[in-house]
């Protein structure tokens, strides 16, 4: 009973640090879209200088995993618990990486008097981030029907995403503002929407922890 209770306690401890990375990735997507919005350029370097420390996450959780591996020797649906946990890491530090790229994009833009409607990225903004933080509750609480609404919430992002790629191209053809000012606003609107992509990879692993399958179902 020891050995369950101490595998619980370090089980939890896992759970508590990847809780505290999706609340520094969840914020670093917040605060990347008010940089942009007010042309805020010492927040985005500070989004920028930030990302190290979701690194430092990914790293932390990576040896709790393996610590538990060596020391309990988990099997059957504890083993592939800590295996979806290496697996969401990886999503979580490249969900980290976007938000770092959105800021660096917020620098150039803040720079030059360009089309600034972010109007349009504000809802893909608040999805994308709801999908991110409800992923990892859902691999917490071991919830697969949190998981599959997150998976379609995915398809909000895609239609937002098609929606402003098409208010950009008009105003490219408009002649109101330069094609590579226009491109950075359509690389914004592409990073939050492979953030959601991101967030379904983490669905699609805890469909994999419960069932030992990584096929979602079609």
């Amino acid at each position: 009973m020891t050995g369950r209770l101490t595998f619980d306690q370090e089980l939890k401890d896992l759970h508590d640090t990847l809780i505290k990375m999706g609340k520094v990735v969840e914020n670093a997507i917040d605060e990347s879209i008010l940089a942009l919005k007010n042309k805020d350029i010492e927040v985005a370097k500070r989004i920028i200088e930030g990302d190290n420390v979701v690194d430092e996450l990914e790293k932390e959780i990576e040896h709790k995993c393996l610590l538990l591996i060596l020391r309990q020797q988990p099997v059957a649906g504890d083993l592939r618990k800590i295996s979806t946990a290496l697996k969401i890491i990886t999503d979580m530090e490249r969900i980290g990486d976007h938000a770092a790229d959105i800021a660096e994009l917020t620098i150039d833009i803040a720079d030059g008097n360009v089309y600034g409607s972010t109007k349009e990225i504000v809802p893909m903004t608040e999805v994308a981030i709801s999908m991110v933080r409800d992923a990892i509750i859902a691999f917490i609480r071991d919830d697969l029907e949190l998981a599959r609404d997150v998976r379609t919430r995915d398809d909000v992002v895609d239609n937002l995403f098609r929606q402003y790629k098409l208010e950009l191209a008009e105003v490219i053809r408009s002649g109101k503002d330069t094609g590579e000012h226009a491109l950075n606003y359509l690389m914004i609107a592409k990073y939050l929407e492979r953030i959601a992509d991101h967030a379904v990879n983490i669905c699609e692993w805890i469909e994999f922890a419960q069932t030992g399958e990584h096929v979602w179902p079609r």
